[in-house]
């Protein structure tokens, strides 16, 4: 599919995004967390919950073989592949993986693995039989990627041809084998982006795949990615709750993506990830009172929320990385707010995933530091939204923008009219949703 609406400075991307991915939530497992025995056959258990959830994609972070030389930690980050082709018996077993990814397609959800391109575990056999196909340093050795506390890893240089054929070999033998939906590349910024064009063209021909970018870039989207993260949404958001900026910071998030993105290309919107989650704090300690304010507008914004494995259950705790840390399951209000976003986005239009959906419209207000408002709609459908992003009550008249009308609010099934000129009062952190009768 393809945007109508792209400037010059905008070019449409030449993918096809699957037709699945129009409506569709994402959701992150941890897998050697998610479940008291970390395995895919106890993951397969939790499907029909997911399911439930409202859950449509599910990104599984690494399932291959971990090196062991410079491991960190006990298990090792499963970001230091050992061999492409196997996955970590921690884990399971490839038939166990392939059970996974059919008992998530019988139930028409999708599955991706994440990727990791840019570098290799020290004991990956590639470095005794390829050495060429290594970036070096300044003394000729293999090197971990500069400036990073990556020390578990040695970098791998794409100007090697056989390494390119040898990676995108790989990843189409997930695809072929497994029956894999798509690819979550980490750091794909750090890879030529001529390599992942060249591989999204070959994925493609063996199914229609999905392709997820850690990163932020437009290119990325022309050929290669129907998504990239928004880490710049998660900062403007963050700066935000906790008083460091006003609603600039995400005035300009949103300017910058309809302007300087694809009007077709999705981007990932997020209060946590394994990443945030480890190394930065849970959403609770990040996001504090405006974490329920900030969930609603990474569903109903442009953009696909994700929701990282324990979110639903109010986890409060960071997961260790690199050893074994269950998470504790329960149920939590967090569970019924993903839920009922996951409904609402699927069942109405102006808020389907790019290029399906709607742009947003800003509705400018009274308090415009602190209270966001905008409207996205189509022909179908309209949805206003208003988040007030401050520990203050706030009184709210709307100034301009297509907001007048008749609504039902999403949380609450009240209804209300908004004449021009209307108004609203909001609670510290108040936010509501509008759904057009």
């Amino acid at each position: 599919m393809r945007s109508k609406h792209v400037s010059p400075n905008n070019p449409a991307p030449v993918l096809q995004h699957p037709d699945w991915s129009k409506n569709a939530v994402i959701y992150q497992i941890n897998t050697r967390q998610f479940t008291p025995e970390g395995s895919f056959r106890s993951a397969e258990k939790q499907l029909s919950r997911l399911k439930n959830l409202g859950m449509d994609i599910l990104y599984l972070m690494p399932v291959h073989e971990i090196g062991r030389k410079n491991r960190k930690g006990t298990l090792g980050s499963p970001y230091s592949v050992r061999d492409y082709y196997s996955v970590n018996r921690e884990f399971g077993t490839v038939a166990d993986l392939t059970h996974f990814v059919g008992a998530a397609h019988d139930l028409d959800m999708h599955v991706i693995i994440d990727w990791v391109a840019n570098h290799t575990a020290w004991d990956n056999p590639l470095a005794s039989e390829h050495p060429d196909w290594y970036a070096r340093n300044w003394k000729g050795e293999f090197r971990p990627t500069p400036w990073r506390d990556w020390p578990d890893v040695i970098d791998l240089d794409y100007h090697s041809n056989g390494l390119r054929r040898y990676m995108i070999n790989a990843m189409k033998y997930w695809v072929a084998e497994a029956g894999v939906d798509g690819f979550r590349c980490d750091v794909a910024g750090l890879v030529p982006t001529d390599f992942w064009n060249a591989a999204r063209e070959e994925l493609d021909r063996v199914k229609p795949v999905f392709m997820l970018a850690e990163w932020e870039s437009r290119d990325l989207h022309e050929r290669a990615f129907d998504m990239t993260y928004s880490w710049d949404w998660f900062d403007a958001v963050l700066e935000l709750v906790r008083g460091e900026n006003d609603l600039g910071g995400l005035f300009y998030y949103y300017s910058r993506n309809e302007t300087s993105f694809p009007a077709s290309g999705m981007r990932m919107l997020f209060v946590s990830n394994h990443d945030k989650n480890a190394w930065e704090g849970t959403e609770f300690e990040l996001f504090g009172h405006g974490v329920r304010t900030a969930i609603v507008l990474s569903a109903v914004s442009e953009g696909m929320p994700l929701v990282y494995n324990g979110q639903e259950a109010g986890n409060r705790k960071r997961l260790a990385f690199f050893e074994r840390d269950p998470i504790r399951w329960r149920d939590h209000p967090h569970g019924g707010l993903y839920s009922s976003l996951a409904d609402l986005k699927k069942n109405n239009t102006a808020l389907w995933n790019a290029p399906w959906g709607s742009r947003m419209i800003q509705v400018t207000n009274s308090v415009p530091a602190r209270v966001f408002s905008f409207v996205r709609m189509n022909d179908r459908d309209r949805v206003f939204a208003v988040m007030n992003f401050s520990g203050k009550p706030a009184h709210v008249r709307f100034i301009d923008g297509p907001y007048h009308g008749s609504y039902t609010e999403h949380f609450t099934r009240e209804g209300v009219k908004f004449p021009r000129r209307g108004s609203l009062h909001l609670e510290p952190w108040g936010y509501r949703v509008f759904v057009a009768v």
